[in-house]
């Protein structure tokens, strides 16, 4: 039985950028080993012959929106009901793992129930498929190196997690800014330990454009953003990575680390979480930041 399920909803193969990158994510998946299941969600043109050629399972029926894109919670829920692991991991399908993946999983699952795991990637330009011979993730590291770029940290690329926690999630669109960073806010608001791996878990995303998306506008100016955010909660369930309360540091589960900026962040959020009042958190966020809040407040999106 495998220890972890990897799953994700790729985009489209018909762009041969993005088909070569989202195999080269698979494949590096597969290269953790037979203790990780894969599970590939969607009726995407060329997964299916992706997914068979690769050798991992293929789940299409997956519910969508009336755009037609498709929901997380149905992609969620796909994963829980067709994977054999304790603990999940979706991730992105653009997304390069290294060995460290699992590592780190397994001490955070010895030290505790409820947890979500997530981090910052390195971004970096790939353009052909890679090399999985002997040694590629040294060759890789090399590259990164020289090439890399340490993204800022805002969401995150991957969400870990036990099989028994977002057993009911909102039904977001995917590939839509919002419930990346809804995921460490409802960790959070339940009392998880919500895990900053930056510092252990090294992932590379490949970069791409946005043609595959209508207008081929960036995912946080289209319509579905929006109404992620609204299902939500609202603007401020935007949670960021500083927002994790634990980290994952020289192999030990430790409390995020202490400063005067989190000091205030955390009295700031404070009625979100602990309270849960939403109207609380809007009078808090208004204290901290008049002026931000005063342009949300006009704007109606506060």
């Amino acid at each position: 039985m495998p220890n972890l399920t990897i799953f994700s909803a790729p985009k489209p193969f018909t762009n041969p950028h993005i088909a070569i990158i989202q195999r080269n994510a698979i494949r590096s998946w597969l290269e953790l080993g037979p203790q990780v299941e894969v599970i590939l969600v969607g009726e995407e043109e060329g997964l299916a012959q992706t997914a068979a050629e690769l050798g991992v399972q293929h789940q299409p029926m997956v519910r969508r929106n009336a755009q037609g894109t498709p929901l997380v919670s149905s992609i969620f829920e796909l994963a829980r009901q067709h994977s054999r692991s304790r603990t999940l991991a979706y991730v992105n399908a653009d997304i390069i793992l290294l060995p460290d993946f699992l590592s780190v999983i397994e001490g955070v699952e010895r030290g505790v129930n409820n947890f979500l795991i997530v981090g910052q990637r390195w971004d970096l330009d790939v353009r052909q498929p890679l090399d999985f011979s002997r040694g590629w993730q040294e060759r890789l590291q090399q590259d990164l190196q020289q090439r890399g770029r340490r993204h800022a940290a805002t969401g995150s690329d991957y969400f870990i997690f036990p099989r028994t926690c977002f057993t009911d999630m909102p039904d977001f669109a995917i590939g839509r800014a919002g419930w990346d960073n809804w995921m460490i806010y409802a960790a959070r608001r339940n009392g998880w330990a919500c895990v900053d791996a930056s510092q252990e878990i090294q992932i590379v995303h490949q970069d791409h454009d946005y043609s595959h998306l209508p207008g081929s506008q960036p995912h946080y100016k289209l319509p579905e953003t929006f109404e992620n955010i609204r299902l939500a909660g609202g603007r401020l369930t935007i949670f960021n990575l500083p927002d994790a309360n634990r980290r994952w540091l020289a192999g030990k589960l430790v409390p995020a680390a202490q400063s005067w900026a989190r000091f205030w962040r955390e009295v700031e959020i404070f009625p979100l979480l602990r309270l849960k009042s939403y109207p609380l958190g809007q009078l808090f966020f208004a204290i901290f930041h008049p002026r931000k809040a005063w342009r949300l407040f006009r704007q109606g999106k506060l």
